[in-house]
């Protein structure tokens, strides 16, 4: 792949990547020889976190290449820690940094950059997260570059967009379609490449995401099933929260099952019920062990992350970890705690999940979607504990999918009924009643 991206004719090469495959290696390791080749570049990527991130990587893999952060007027624009690399150069112009080997920016930002009509584009750009760009932002750039190396995971959310893109369907021009998707109807003869290998997923965790989210893409975790471990100094006193993190340090999976009842979306008890795993994570006194490690690691709050559907949901659950009044060097704030749209692409050793489904009284096609349940049971290095109330695998078999079949729209497979139901019934093997 990275052959085709300094030697290939074409104008774009594609890689796919399942999650925790090295996407971000592959950008830092592509704009290196890019630049080494004297061929300057821009990154694009969709969030400031995303490039705030690929900076990092790329000023601790070579100190000595100038980089360019090209950021937005508002305050406090970009991470800190870029400050503490002198080969980074921030600015909110690009004519500041013009001459940079590598210059990088959000897909919002550099849409405002216009090309200079009297010198000639970048000769290459990176598109990091492709799919997660929209087919109207990559036109909005087009211009800025002549080839470009389009890094992604196709079995994640798709693009956002506040407005109904129903009367686009199936055209090639659907502004809201990924940027990947366009892309190829329109070049089909892209050069496209697959990474094969998740060095996130543990092996108790890639099977399951790879036969439920990518059944014609198949992956394998790059570590054994000996390799990682999950211990905590502290034993479980019986409950059901201690009770489902044993079951998860030892298998990779837990599922803590609430009685079944129809919630309001903000279910306090299932709240409650996250908050408190979460908590006896951090007062056990976990610690992890991989294969990059030498010895066995603390489990600190900053590799925990609680994944919601909802944004009011992930709020709920800030309230509930902040009443649990736990001890300030625990650092309880510092679990991250947000919805898959805003996990998707980080890491964390363990994650716990609010099911999309729990206490609903329907299924939609929202909490249906499969890049939704793929990112939230696709994050962790070691376990990952679902919170749900009982009775969704008759949801869905109550609420199949209705929507219309539209011309020219591929369907995506599987869709959510499936892996929903993968899902779940992989975990029933690993459940902790809530009453025990």
């Amino acid at each position: 792949m990275l052959h085709d991206t300094l030697h290939s004719t074409s104008r774009g090469v594609v890689v796919d990547s399942p999650p925790g495959a090295g996407k971000s290696t592959l950008v830092v390791r592509a704009a290196r020889e890019l630049a080494a080749a004297g061929r300057p570049l821009i990154v694009i990527a969709q969030t400031n976190a995303q490039v705030d991130d690929l900076a990092v990587r790329l000023a601790a893999a070579d100190p000595e290449l100038p980089v360019g952060r090209l950021h937005s007027s508002e305050p406090r624009p970009y991470d800190p820690a870029l400050d503490d690399h002198p080969c980074v150069v921030t600015s909110a112009k690009a004519a500041d940094l013009a001459g940079l080997p590598v210059v990088l920016s959000t897909a919002a930002k550099w849409a405002w950059v216009k090309r200079d009509p009297e010198k000639a584009p970048w000769p290459h750009a990176i598109v990091d997260e492709a799919y997660q760009m929209r087919s109207d932002a990559l036109l909005a750039v087009a211009g800025l570059f002549e080839r470009a190396l389009f890094v992604g995971d196709p079995g994640q959310l798709d693009p956002f967009s506040q407005v109904g893109s129903e009367q686009w369907a199936g055209l090639t021009h659907d502004p809201s379609a990924s940027a990947v998707t366009t892309l190829l109807s329109h070049n089909p003869d892209l050069p496209q490449h697959r990474l094969p290998v998740s060095w996130r997923l543990p092996a108790s965790a890639a099977p399951l995401v790879s036969d439920a989210f990518y059944p014609y893409t198949p992956f394998r975790s790059g570590s054994g099933p000996h390799d990682r471990g999950l211990t905590f100094h502290t034993a479980g006193d019986g409950s059901a929260p201690d009770l489902v993190i044993d079951e998860a340090a030892d298998s990779g999976w837990g599922l803590l099952e609430l009685p079944e009842r129809l919630t309001p979306r903000t279910d306090p008890e299932a709240v409650a019920a996250v908050a408190q795993i979460v908590g006896r994570l951090l007062t056990r006194g976990g610690a992890t062990t991989d294969e990059r490690s030498t010895g066995p690691v603390p489990l600190t709050a900053s590799r925990v992350a609680v994944g919601t559907a909802h944004r009011d949901q992930a709020a709920a659950v800030r309230s509930a970890l902040a009443g649990l009044g736990l001890p300030e060097e625990l650092r309880v704030a510092d679990v991250a705690v947000d919805t898959a749209n805003r996990l998707q692409g980080r890491e964390f050793d363990v994650t716990v999940v609010l099911h999309p489904l729990s206490g609903r009284p329907d299924a939609t096609a929202f909490h249906l979607e499969t890049g939704r349940l793929c990112v939230l049971t696709s994050r962790h290095r070691h376990a990952c504990i679902v919170v749900c109330r009982a009775g969704v695998p008759r949801l869905l078999d109550d609420h199949p999918a209705t929507e219309a079949v539209q011309l020219g729209v591929t369907v995506k497979f599987p869709d959510g009924w499936e892996a929903n139901h993968a899902v779940l019934s992989h975990l029933s093997a690993h459940t902790v009643p809530w009453d025990s």
